[in-house]
């Protein structure tokens, strides 16, 4: 119904368990009630077969004298073999047991269920026919009483289906409790998310101790604000240093139009000209490298298709000037799922870094390896290496580099032209290939290793 649409879902469950209750004591009371009948028409029979049997040896030894009631008989006749009553305990004239009940054998009594509306049988009666013998003839005697209703006494169903309803009641309750304290860590939950707030995601959310789906959902919420928290810190650390990045090539700009200003000759305005150049050509490294970073953190998978490395290594050494000498080594037949163009700007942001701390020489090699023994992908990984004779990275600097405008040393990397963002930004585009970029040991100078999954088959 709409109405419960509103309730909460301890309402919701509480009235389901107590409906499911009632049914369930329903059934039960019916149970029970039928079972005290049917042990009570078991005691009644007997009681019926005691009153023929006592009969049939009065009438036997004792012809002339009259019945009685005796209970739990309500009534009593003695019947001949023609079908006449002899004696009986109702009316003269009345009609006979026996022409709604059989005939007793010598087998033993017979007990049955008539429902006729007569003077004499009036309503359902439990009649029992038990045979007598009076001067070598042989007589019944009939003894019958009304049949226990279902209820057996109202006193009876009033306990029973008041037990049943106070059962109910009891099971609704208990079923209202326990949803109460199972529910408790989720008010818990929803208090404590309440309180974080956007600008602070230090806080977490109780873990309740019992391991069930509440337990798994605290520790969801609380990996999902860690995440959050880092996402936060990482990037109030890239507004912080891209400020302070741009502040500083901006505060040389401004302080050589100053210095221009000072002076209106024509050779100083040129000289202005030239000195702002460098300036300019940084901003615009920065704010294009801002810019790749910017999509590629939205994770934006377009544009995938099957990508020969090989090729794309030739393309990209074919058409670069460098000063330094390039060694290559590369496999053929090696492909990967990707960008073309996001994996050739990794190539160049790494052979830029190779570049500008080699002293002579880089080494670039590509191959196969196999995957992880768990790896979803059978055709294991595309490995290129990337080696110059460089000064090298410390080892407790190699995950630093990968931090944006990290740099190990600020004033030579910017003479050589770098802003920091573009080891940051091949990591992120190795990541959104499931692949990974690492700095691993070298005997001289810094070796950076890609590792991408590569493509099963041929092309």
């Amino acid at each position: 119904m709409n109405f419960t649409k509103s309730w909460s879902i301890r309402a919701r469950l509480t009235l389901a368990g107590g409906g499911v209750a009632g049914l369930l004591s329903l059934a039960s009371a019916l149970g029970v009630l039928m079972a005290i009948r049917s042990l009570a028409t078991e005691y009644l029979v007997a009681g019926l077969v005691a009153v023929a049997d006592r009969v049939a040896s009065i009438v036997s030894t004792r012809p002339a004298q009259s019945l009685a009631l005796r209970p739990p008989a309500r009534q009593l006749q003695v019947v001949d073999q023609g079908g006449r009553v002899i004696e009986a305990t109702g009316p003269p004239g009345q009609r006979t047991i026996a022409s709604l009940h059989p005939a007793a054998s010598s087998r033993g009594p017979i007990a049955t269920t008539v429902c006729h509306h007569t003077p004499s049988i009036l309503g359902c009666h439990l009649v029992v026919a038990v045979p007598a013998f009076r001067g070598g003839h042989t007589l019944t005697v009939y003894a019958a009483a009304p049949v226990i209703p279902l209820y057996v006494r109202p006193s009876v169903a009033a306990l029973v289906f008041g037990g049943a309803l106070m059962l109910t009641c009891a099971l609704t309750f208990l079923c209202y409790r326990l949803l109460g304290r199972t529910l408790r860590p989720v008010y818990g939950i929803c208090t404590k998310l309440g309180d974080i707030q956007a600008t602070d995601l230090t806080g977490r959310v109780p873990v309740p101790p019992n391991r069930d789906e509440i337990h798994m959902l605290a520790l969801t919420v609380n990996s999902t604000l860690e995440r959050l928290e880092k996402a936060l810190e990482e990037q109030r650390r890239f507004t912080a240093d891209a400020s302070h990045e741009l502040r500083t090539p901006l505060a040389a700009m401004r302080a050589q139009v100053e210095d221009a200003l000072l002076a209106s000759t024509e050779d100083e305005a040129l000289e202005l000209g030239r000195s702002l150049l460098p300036s300019v050509d940084r901003l615009e490294a920065i704010t294009t490298d801002l810019l790749t970073l910017s999509r590629l953190d939205a994770a934006a998978h377009s544009g995938r298709c099957r990508v020969d490395l090989a090729a794309l290594v030739s393309e990209e050494l074919a058409r670069r000037h460098t000063t330094r000498k390039i060694d290559a080594s590369l496999q053929t037949g090696v492909y990967v799922l990707g960008n073309g163009l996001q994996l050739a700007r990794l190539l160049t942001n790494l052979l830029d870094n190779a570049e500008r701390h080699a002293a002579r020489t880089i080494c670039l090699t590509l191959r196969t390896a196999p995957g992880s023994a768990n790896d979803a992908r059978k055709a294991g990984l595309a490995v290129l290496e990337v080696v110059d004779d460089g000064p090298g990275i410390p080892p407790d600097k190699r995950e630093v580099v990968f931090q944006r405008f990290a740099r190990l040393d600020t004033a030579r990397s910017r003479a050589a032209g770098g802003t920091g963002l573009g080891l940051p930004i091949a990591r992120r585009i190795a990541e959104s290939h499931a692949g990974t970029l690492t700095v691993e040991d070298s005997g001289r100078g810094a070796r950076l290793v890609l590792r991408l999954p590569r493509c099963p088959g041929e092309p």
